[in-house]
């Protein structure tokens, strides 16, 4: 429908281009403050020397049949720049234990009765690179506990808000939401002047179903004192040395799921 006076047809174009400036306005200012909160998390938890949390987990599954099945998982993390680390997750089908002690990486599956060791040396940034891509290891939070953590998040970033505020595990937070081509993530950031992330969610978009990962951090210890023992290995009694390859059904979703 057009105006017939043209007077009229200027004012309406006016307004409409007005309106859109305005709300393009808001949106890039959104994105702004999801930004500068996001890059606050990170430089907190990228200055912090010693980390230690405790974390639930779920992560969902599609069958072929297009059912979603979620699988829950909880445990701990441990990590002292410039080089240990430390993981445990016990879940309903595997209970394992990752030491990374400077020089050598441990994964200790608790209900196989073995352990599998590999050299491992780096910062705890390149640690957990060369876990994912030379163990096929997935450090829980990973992502979030480098020292540049908001580089590597941004990253194919093509939207982002800042939703408000939330709550999780009884604690104020700031509730962002990103965009990339293959997912959607979203987190919540503890408000203060401790801004740790409380809250994860990635979803798949690319999988049918738009499967979700969402871990959830939990009793977080701010500059914790961790010893050298922390991050040292001590074969269980029993346990026997294994080719990593060997250690069968430790991650989070067990091979015997039904999902053929």
């Amino acid at each position: 429908m057009q105006h017939k006076n043209p007077r009229l047809r200027r004012r309406s174009l006016a307004l409409a281009t007005l309106a859109g400036l305005t709300a393009l306005s808001a949106t890039t200012a959104q994105a702004d403050d999801a930004a500068a909160i996001l890059k606050a998390m990170s430089t907190y938890v990228g200055s912090q020397q010693n980390i230690a949390f405790t974390f639930d987990t779920d992560i969902e599954v599609i069958t072929p049949d297009l059912q979603k099945i979620q699988f829950a998982s909880s445990g701990d993390v441990a990590l002292s720049r410039p080089d240990k680390l430390r993981a445990s997750r016990m879940g309903g089908y595997a209970d394992v234990a990752l030491y990374a002690d400077g020089t050598t990486v441990t994964v200790l599956g608790k209900n196989l009765d073995a352990y599998a060791q590999a050299p491992l040396s780096g910062s705890t940034d390149q640690q957990i690179d060369r876990l994912r891509a030379e163990v096929g290891i997935e450090l829980p939070a990973a992502d979030l506990l480098r020292v540049d953590s908001f580089s590597a998040l941004v990253q194919g970033v093509t939207d982002a808000k800042n939703i408000g505020r939330g709550v999780v595990e009884g604690v104020d937070c700031h509730h962002l939401a990103f965009r990339t081509d293959e997912t959607d993530w979203q987190i919540w950031i503890q408000v203060g002047d401790q801004p740790i992330p409380r809250k994860y969610v990635i979803t798949s978009k690319a999988v049918t179903g738009a499967p979700q990962y969402t871990l959830v951090v939990k009793d977080w210890k701010t500059s914790p004192k961790l010893e050298a023992s922390t991050f040292a290995f001590t074969p269980p009694n029993g346990a026997k040395k294994v080719e990593i390859s060997d250690l069968q059904n430790i991650d989070e979703v067990p091979s015997s799921a039904p999902l053929k």
